[in-house]
């Protein structure tokens, strides 16, 4: 994005100073809160919450709630700490989620969606103690995170038991940062899942419901997740009669989105895409605030 007016010297220094601010703030970043939303294994798995100014528990605000990746292995929610302090700043309230993984309590996938449907469905049931519109309540996530967050748009089991169905674990939109898609035969994961891949996989388990409004982003270079798959799950969920727009970014590897530094472009890129899309739906106001620098090649979203 380039900026009528000012001199290139001047762009540069902007862009510099911007940047230089969000990476001294990601120094600092922590949650507002931290509460349990669910007790299981003997373990209390948290929810990492992110308030914005001037919150108060009667306002409707949109929310979302954020899945790191990790293979379903291991992770942690701090992942989706800088994607929650930029759009707390927007207005919305984020919540970054714990879940049970492998490495932490020696699960497989199947728990790791039950625990990912617990989480949407209590920050929906808890909405009004955290100022939250439960009509406008996101899933997002990146990799098996993903996945998770996919999950919970689509996939009619695996829910928590005791679980109040009545209170829908279904997100009104979903952020998804090169995610796990596929979990059949070809697909990734395969191997843990075996003959209840069609249990688990999003892409097998889209319809008849309309989707939610979907955003995905992937690198043409992801070595897990094809390219291929990813125009797949989009044009299924366009036959279904819903939304998906495809950010690809060219030459990108799996993870691209994670990285702030001086060189990573892509994610400024991709955070200002989010609140794009995010402001698509009504749910923020205004442009966004993360700038761009005036070489960069953002790809559009395909049609």
């Amino acid at each position: 994005m380039r900026y009528p007016g000012i001199s290139p010297l001047r762009q540069i220094l902007l862009i510099g100073l911007s940047l230089f601010a969000t990476v001294l703030s990601a120094q600092n970043e922590k949650s507002d809160q931290i509460v349990t939303y669910r007790e299981v294994d003997g373990s209390e798995l948290k929810m990492h919450i992110f308030l914005p100014d001037g919150f108060q528990p009667s306002d409707r605000r949109p929310a979302v709630v954020f899945y790191f990746g990790g293979g379903w292995n291991g992770g942690s929610p701090d992942q989706f700490y800088p994607f929650s302090e930029y759009l707390t700043s927007r207005g919305m309230v984020a919540m970054a989620a714990e879940y049970r993984t492998k490495k932490s309590h020696d699960v497989d996938p199947f728990a790791c969606v039950e625990d990912a449907k617990a989480a949407m469905r209590w920050a929906r049931q808890n909405a009004a103690e955290w100022g939250i519109d439960p009509q406008r309540l996101a899933a997002g996530g990146g990799s098996a995170g993903g996945h998770l967050a996919a999950a919970t748009a689509f996939l009619p089991g695996l829910n928590e038991a005791g679980a109040k169905l009545s209170d829908s674990c279904v997100p009104d939109a979903l952020i998804l940062y090169n995610p796990v898609l596929d979990n059949g035969p070809t697909g990734y994961g395969f191997e843990r899942v075996g003959h209840r891949f069609q249990e688990i996989s999003p892409l097998h388990n889209i319809g008849p419901a309309v989707p939610p409004p979907t955003i995905t982003f992937l690198g043409t270079e992801d070595a897990l997740i094809p390219v291929e798959t990813m125009r797949t799950f989009a044009n299924a969920i366009r036959r279904a009669g819903g939304r998906c727009d495809v950010h690809l970014y060219e030459q990108a590897t799996h993870g691209f989105f994670n990285r702030r530094d001086w060189g990573n472009v892509r994610y400024y890129e991709v955070l200002r895409a989010t609140d794009r899309f995010l402001g698509s739906l009504g749910w923020l106001e205004g442009e966004p605030v993360v700038m761009l620098p005036a070489d960069s090649h953002f790809v559009e979203p395909e049609e």
